[in-house]
């Protein structure tokens, strides 16, 4: 099971810094226009994507998982309540972020299980 959460990790992180990261710190057209559309000004793209990137780390490191996972929760939360603020399509761009942080999550609890129980606190 450790195994399958790796590679869970190994893909999802893989997904973020490139498909999101890497757009923004560029400040690629493909990540500067999304966000305008959200109501987010030019200056903000490279600040998100550092975060996404310093999150995306901390995810991938067993040490700050945990850390890492609420962090993330907390930015795709940001994204999912942008995307519900302009009515974009339900299931592939508003859920996207949950999508995402049930990944994340299956990936973090199958690299170690105690985190599960570390969530419910019977630790």
């Amino acid at each position: 099971m450790e195994l399958a959460g790796w590679i869970i990790l190994s893909l999802l992180c893989l997904f973020l810094m490139v498909a999101s990261v890497t757009p923004k710190l560029l400040k690629l057209d493909a990540a500067v226009r999304p966000l305008n559309d959200l109501g987010f000004e030019k200056r903000w793209v490279f600040p998100i994507g550092l975060l996404e990137a310093v999150i995306t780390i901390f995810i991938f490191v067993p040490q700050t998982a945990v850390i890492g996972g609420v962090l993330m929760m907390g930015l795709l939360g940001g994204a999912i309540a942008s995307q519900l603020r302009i009515n974009a399509p339900l299931f592939s761009h508003t859920l996207f972020g949950v999508y995402l942080g049930i990944w994340m999550w299956l990936g973090i609890w199958l690299r170690d299980p105690n985190v599960f129980y570390l969530m419910l606190a019977y630790n």
